[in-house]
Parts: C-alpha cells; structure tokens; sequence
C-alpha cells in the first residue's frame, strides 16, 4: 500500500525497469572467497566444496548440515578450521538479527579455538562489521556503536600487523564520529537553553575523548563560552577553552570568534599547532562530497551520517573518563590533594581533655556577633579571610540559573503591578476619610434646680 503512492510519480516504463533490476540482484550471489584449491576427490573436501557452492547459492542450511558433517566425522581433516568459519560465514551473509547473532557466537568460537591462525584476525574483523553494520543514527540507541568500538579496538590491539588493521582503524574513526555527534548534540542542547554547568562539562569531555571529531572546535567555543557565563572564577577555564580552538583547530568556522573573545578578556593568543593545521587542510582537500543519490535517498537509510569523518589520525583507544559538572561542590579539596599524594592523615584517635581548653577560654563563637569598638586596628588574618569569605560566598552556578533569573523577573513585575495598584487606592482612601480629626466638645454637666452641688476645683479648670 505504501508503493502504490509513490508509482503513479514515476514513469510507467520505469517501474519494470526496476523490477528487473531487483530480480537481478536476488538471483547473483558474492562468490566465497577461500584459499584451498587443491583438487582432489577426498571426502573432506568434496563436501567442503559443495558446501562452499550451497553457500554462493544462497543455500546456507543446506551448506551447514554438509559443514558440520566433515567437521563431526573426519575430525583430523585438515579442512576442519575451514569448515568452521564458513559455517559463520554462512550465518554472517544470512544476516537478520538471528543470524548476525549465530555468526557472532561462531566467530568468537573459531578465535577461541584457533588463536594463532591467520583467519583469526579476519574472524574478529567480522564481528566488527556485524555491529558496525547495525549501528543507529546519532541521536538514537548507541549500543549497537559502542559494541562496534569495542570490537574494532579489540582487532586492533590483538592483530595490530594483521591486513585488516588499517581498514579496522578507518571504521573506528566512523563510530567515534558517531559517539561523538551524539555527545555533541546533547551538550549543544544545554548551552542553547543556558544549562552552562552541563554543557561547560559535557562538551569539554567531548573533545578530549574524540580529539578527531568533526566539529570539535564548535564544541570548545560553546563549552568556553559556558564557562564565560559562570562567572569571574572560571574566566582560566573559558579562556582555555577558547585557546585550545585558536591552537588546535585553526580551520573551524569559530576559530576566529575564539580568537575575539581571547583578546576581548586580555588573554593571550596562542600560536597555531602547524601538525593540528597540516592534518585539518589534508582532511579539507581529501573531503568526498555525498553524491546525489545519497543525498536524495539519505532520510531513508538508518546508520548515522558519516561522511565528515575524520580519515587521517589515530583513534582514541582508551574509554571516557567520568567527569563532574562545575555546579557539583568538591569537599575538602587540599585534603583530597594530600591524601591522593599519600601524605594525608586517615587515623581518628581520641584523647582525654585536661586542665582548661579553648572551650573554656575562648568565647563562644555562636555568641560573637561581630562588632568590634571603634578605632579597633583590624587583625593580619582580616584580609585573606575577608577575601575567602568572599569567595566562598559566591554561589555556584546551576542549570537552572536562567530559569531563575526569569522567575525573579516576572516576580518583581507582579509586584511593581502589586504597588502601583496600591498607590492608586491610596488617594482614594484620603478623599473619602477626613483629613484632621477633631473630637466632639464633651457635653456641658448640668445639674438639678435646687441642688447645692460644689464648683469646679482648680485642677479641673
């Protein structure tokens, strides 16, 4: 039902043509590559051979039964290592999802069986392709990548002189361009919504996990340009940030706003890498723009884009590094220092308190408010511990800072809306209720005819 909305687009005599051409491809099948070609008309080999043929075929159940045949009954056959990497030969040109996981298990196998043979680089090269051909877009579920790194790291730390090495090395480029996208896109995310901490943490780590990263002197500037907003304790911070894109990625299209924004904090420019600048035109001139056919027909494949992938360099072959945000406080930090360096104090002891002790001598600091007499001359350790006490009083930053600030914002504003309304109700009030109060003339007293009752005494007038 799908198709039938898109035929009536193409011409009619296109849609056969297509057909065709489909039929075609079902019907030619990849010739298996193998390098015995001794002819002989041994058992064991006649039933590799046809085996081999049922796997050109397509017929794959068909060549395991005859695979697992010579290996279950001609056991010192010297086709035995053979036939048990074409039975996951067979599993891997299958494919599907039962199938890659068959072929995976009989790789691992013939490795664990046959270590030293030269097929056994090749079988750890396919289990590389196995999940480097299932891997997701960037923005979507990585683990089908991170087994692919792993599994190229393994070919190129157990086979490094191997033929496949350098063709392992080139895919394990790919998939950190993957890995490092996908970072990328969440650390772009919480700079553009002002989450600094988040972002300062997350786009560093980026760059130094995947120094080859396409755009990685976009995530330096947006990560110094983070550090930037946390205030004046991270100004080394940004400015390194912004240094390492001037140095290490002179070509990037922020290189010259890092460059700005050094000499706007009066910091030093540092001079370009001349091997970061020589690698970064090599990559530019042997760049391969995707056709248009890829263009056209890319929505509809599933890997991640990796055309901007680096092709020259090592690849990093080492796991990322756990890192904490600038909003998390760090406890005791010389402390820390000291016990890492191994000079640090870890015992607790406990000693019994006699004759008078600061307790008893000092005053109560709970109870000093902090008034000194006037003319009091201020102490050596005002200073420092005024300017530590400043320091500390600075709050961290978070990622909820704008949020904040627009909270406070609009809060401020009701309130102004809250005092012109007083303001306003205020007059009002005034003209309705008089200005002065004068109390009433208290009545006269008035007192019975024929009463002798006595005048007023002095107090009273």
């Amino acid at each position: 039902m799908v198709f039938n909305k898109f035929l009536p687009r193409f011409p009619k005599k296109a849609v056969p043509a297509a057909l065709s051409l489909v039929l075609l491809a079902s019907c030619i099948h990849k010739k298996y590559e193998t390098p015995i070609t001794k002819d002989t008309q041994q058992p064991d080999k006649v039933l590799f051979d046809r085996a081999i043929r049922d796997i050109e075929r397509g017929r794959y159940e068909v060549a395991r039964i005859s695979l697992n045949t010579l290996m279950n009954t001609y056991e010192s056959s010297e086709y035995l290592a053979k036939a048990k990497l074409a039975v996951a030969d067979s599993w891997f040109r299958e494919g599907g999802g039962n199938g890659m996981a068959q072929a995976e298990a009989e790789y691992k196998d013939f490795q664990l069986f046959y270590p030293d043979m030269e097929e056994a680089a090749q079988a750890q090269s396919r289990v590389c392709d196995i999940h480097y051909k299932q891997m997701d877009k960037s923005d979507r579920d990585s683990l089908q990548t991170l087994r692919a790194e792993t599994e190229c790291r393994a070919l190129l730390v157990r086979y490094p002189n191997s033929k496949f090495a350098p063709a392992a090395a080139q895919k394990l480029r790919d998939i950190q361009e993957s890995l490092a996208e996908h970072e990328y896109v969440v650390g772009n995310f919480y700079w553009r919504r002002e989450m600094n901490p988040a972002a300062a943490n997350r786009l560093n780590a980026l760059v130094d996990q995947y120094p080859l990263y396409s755009k990685s002197g976009e995530a330096l500037y947006e990560a110094g340009d983070s550090y930037s907003k946390m205030g004046p304790r991270f100004r080394k911070q940004s400015g390194e940030m912004f240094g390492r894109v001037v140095r290490d990625y002179p070509l990037s299209a922020r290189a010259k706003e890092a460059k700005q924004r050094l000499q706007d904090m009066e910091l030093p420019v540092p001079p370009v890498n001349q091997a970061a600048l020589e690698r970064e035109k090599w990559e530019e001139e042997n760049y391969h723009h995707p056709g248009m056919s890829q263009r056209s027909f890319g929505w509809i494949k599933g890997g991640p884009d990796l055309s901007h992938a680096a092709k020259s360099g090592d690849p990093t072959m080492t796991d990322p590094k756990k890192t904490l945000p600038a909003s998390i406080p760090v406890v005791n930090n010389e402390e820390t220092a000291s016990t890492a360096q191994g000079t640090g104090t870890t015992d607790v002891s406990a000693t019994p308190v006699t004759g008078s002790s600061a307790l008893d001598t000092k005053p109560d600091a709970r109870t000093d408010t902090g008034e000194k007499p006037a003319g009091a001359a201020p102490t050596a350790a005002a200073a420092p511990a005024a300017a530590a006490g400043a320091a500390a009083s600075q709050p961290l930053p978070t990622n909820r800072d704008k949020e904040l600030e627009e909270a406070r914002k609009k809060q401020a504003k009701q309130q102004e809306k809250l005092n012109k309304k007083k303001k306003k109700s205020k007059p009002e009030e005034q003209v309705q209720s008089p200005v002065t109060a004068t109390p009433a003339p208290a009545p006269a007293a008035t007192t019975p005819q024929g009463s002798n009752s006595p005048g007023p005494t002095p107090q009273q007038e």
